[in-house]
């Protein structure tokens, strides 16, 4: 029997792909002979970065994607500048310049040094609010610490050309690693997330330990010190800048407009990534409790809650290797006002996998609506933000990454 390739109902390929998708269903039922096996039939290959831009179909309307640079190399994080232009953070150490729509071939100069190996490097990075008139800029990064690395954040001056007086004003303590994010809330205190705590019995424990920065979100002032409302400061065996604790490796960080609470998000193991409101002296659990099994498969804990630890907001299960947070507040996309957007790198470990996911929340701030987009392109999604011209872009996670942006197709 003849059967049509069936698209997934949350999401729909461009009308490119399903004109090719028709075609190569009517040739496998005009040729197909008796005893094919399913082995026969051949797999779908997702589009290009090179075939953009192109027009993808959401639940809520039609969308364009276009690539307004691309040449870039494991890209981590990205502002804009105001009147204009961007930087981006690539994790080999540099800072890449988007001035007039071009990428700029030369990186900044004036960038710290950065530890580079694996999954470690160059990672976010956010400008002072009042930037526009002190020019200062903040990068968090892995550096070497006693022959072994650690997580920093850096603050220079950026006049246009070039990073100026580039310089630590935190450092975390040594043997710490993963991700790290950074904003500024809108007091003026900087939030700051710090990873690292990864395995069950190793370093997951610093994560419940309040003499290691790792596994934390940290709250400073714009100088790197201590915030005065810190939970733990005068705490024996805390350190001052400590906000939240209990968290694995986290890679999302924003603010909800709606209600003015941090939130945040982080990588699991197998299942179990978390999205979580970041309270005040917040512990939320990890590695304690999880909903995330080991790699070889078994449960880390058999009850994934206890009464005296934060429960998430969200959870993923597989995993989804979520990174970049945005709460969407522009005009271009009406339907999407206050919804989440979470980069998603890949689903259950399976390669080719990497999405936008969108959430929805209601009044109460509980998730009632999630979906699936652009998935059909399976690029790894490091990074996404909202642009001053209310549309939304993306940083993939490649060897040849692009600078990706979402903008309501033409009807």
């Amino acid at each position: 029997m003849c059967r049509f390739f069936e698209l997934r109902p949350h999401a729909r390929r461009p009308w490119r792909m399903e004109f090719q998708v028709f075609l190569l269903s009517l040739c496998l039922c005009l040729f197909a002979a008796p005893g094919w096996s399913q082995d026969s039939v051949p797999r779908y290959s997702p589009p290009e970065l090179t075939d953009l831009p192109m027009i993808f179909e959401t639940s809520e309307s039609p969308i364009l994607v276009e690539a307004v640079a691309t040449g870039l190399s494991h890209p981590w994080g990205m502002v804009f500048l105001p009147g204009g232009g961007m930087l981006i953070t690539e994790r080999g150490g540099q800072v890449r310049l988007l001035r007039d729509g071009l990428l700029e071939a030369e990186p900044v100069p004036g960038t710290p040094e950065v530890y580079v190996r694996g999954l470690w490097g160059l990672m976010d990075i956010a400008l002072h609010p009042d930037h526009a008139e002190n020019q200062l800029v903040y990068l968090t990064y892995n550096k070497p610490a006693d022959e072994r690395m650690t997580v920093a954040l850096a603050r220079g001056r950026f006049d246009g050309g070039a990073f100026r007086d580039m310089r630590d004003i935190f450092v975390a303590t040594p043997d710490t690693s993963g991700g790290s994010r950074i904003l500024f809330a809108p007091d003026g205190s900087l939030y700051m997330t710090v990873g690292g705590a990864f395995t069950p019995g190793t370093s997951a424990e610093r994560a419940q330990a309040g003499d290691w920065h790792s596994g934390k979100v940290l709250r400073l002032n714009d100088d790197g010190s201590p915030h005065a409302e810190n939970p733990f400061i005068g705490s024996e065996g805390f350190h001052p800048e400590i906000w939240s604790m209990g968290h694995r490796n986290q890679q999302g960080l924003a603010i909800n407009p709606a209600t003015g609470e941090l939130w945040a998000h982080e990588h699991a193991m197998q299942g179990g990534d978390e999205l979580n409101i970041i309270r005040r002296g917040g512990n939320y659990g990890w590695p304690e409790v999880s909903f995330a099994r080991l790699y070889n498969g078994p449960r880390i804990h058999q009850q994934p809650w206890r009464e005296d630890l934060l429960m998430p907001e969200t959870f993923w299960v597989p995993s989804i290797a979520p990174s970049g947070l945005l709460f969407y507040t522009g005009d271009r996309f009406p339907a999407w006002q206050g919804h989440i957007f979470v980069g998603a790198m890949r689903v259950g470990r399976v390669r080719g996998t990497g999405h936008l996911e969108r959430i929805v929340l209601n009044e109460d701030g509980e998730e009632i609506a999630r979906e699936w987009i652009l998935e059909e392109l399976g690029e790894r999604i490091r990074d996404v933000r909202q642009g001053p011209d209310g549309l939304i872009y993306l940083l993939t996670e490649a060897d040849e990454a692009a600078l990706l942006r979402l903008s309501p197709a033409e009807p």
